[in-house]
């Protein structure tokens, strides 16, 4: 988002673009209900009707830090697998429709087990007193890592699990949270071209890369996390790009979720044509 944030090109950027912030979800819901043209959204949340818009994605290449799941251990000799086959409720953080359905593939598909999800506020303590484990997305999984002693201390040692680099063990593809998705039949209503779409949101990221320490500064003061570990989840976490790796991992969560019962089939994905 930093040409729509910062000058000079977020003058001309306001005159074609209203923006609005809210949760991955949410920003979902509106893009489907049609109280917005364009989202950048959860994987889990495309149908038929929504075009994806090639070159920007929020993904990882391996650890993403920004969705953990934390297991309360029964022994110290269990292996990954072994604690993870052993929960039954898991509390959630719901802001991530696509978290939650990955959560839900490693159980069903690759492990066999059902467990239960109790939607749940990111309190990763209180997560851990009313349930086996605790899912946690964004920010709140990020401050999590940072108060892992804490949150130990109180509910006893846990295995914490990187969700991203659970997936690509598990299927050597990257972990694929989000891309910008947009109703075609909007576009056509607006005085915006395809083209011009695409390169204002790649020209926004290409020029945030550019500018990671100001991203850094703005940013340190806003959460509780140290510059370095901002830096680091900017730069080395997260993965901007959306490769034929990165449309490979959409089709394949999307196959396993539909084949696990828990996202409707969409076999084939619909993508926006620079024209």
């Amino acid at each position: 988002m930093w040409d729509f944030e910062h000058p000079p090109r977020n003058a001309s950027l306001s005159q074609r673009y209203q923006v609005n912030y809210t949760q991955p979800a949410l920003c979902a819901d509106d893009l489907l209900a049609g109280r917005a043209d364009l989202g950048l959204i959860p994987i889990a949340s495309l149908t038929p009707a929504l075009a994806i818009v090639p070159g920007c994605t929020i993904a990882s290449l391996d650890r993403v830090r920004s969705i953990q799941f934390i297991v309360k251990q029964r022994s110290s000799s269990d292996s990954a697998d072994q604690a993870l086959s052993a929960v039954r409720t898991i509390a959630a953080d719901t802001a991530s429709r696509s978290s939650l359905a990955y959560a839900q593939i490693l159980f069903r598909r690759f492990l066999g087990t059902d467990p239960e999800f109790l939607p749940s506020p990111a309190d990763p303590i209180a997560m851990l007193a009313q349930a086996d484990a605790a899912l946690l997305i964004g920010d709140p999984a990020l401050l999590a890592l940072e108060a892992r002693e804490q949150i130990e201390a109180a509910a006893g040692p846990c295995l914490w699990i990187d969700l991203a680099h659970e997936w690509q063990t598990r299927t050597g593809l990257p972990w694929v949270a989000a891309v910008w998705a947009v109703r075609p039949e909007a576009l056509i209503a607006s005085t915006i071209g395809p083209l011009q779409l695409i390169d204002d949101l790649q020209a926004s990221r290409d020029n945030g890369l550019a500018n990671i320490d100001a991203l850094v500064a703005e940013w340190t003061p806003r959460i509780a996390l140290s510059p370095d570990t901002i830096r680091h989840y900017l730069t080395r976490n997260i993965h901007y790009t959306l490769t034929p790796e990165c449309v490979e991992t959409i089709r394949t969560f999307r196959s396993y979720a539909a084949k696990a019962g828990i996202l409707p089939p969409l076999p084939n994905l619909r993508f926006l044509c620079p024209q």
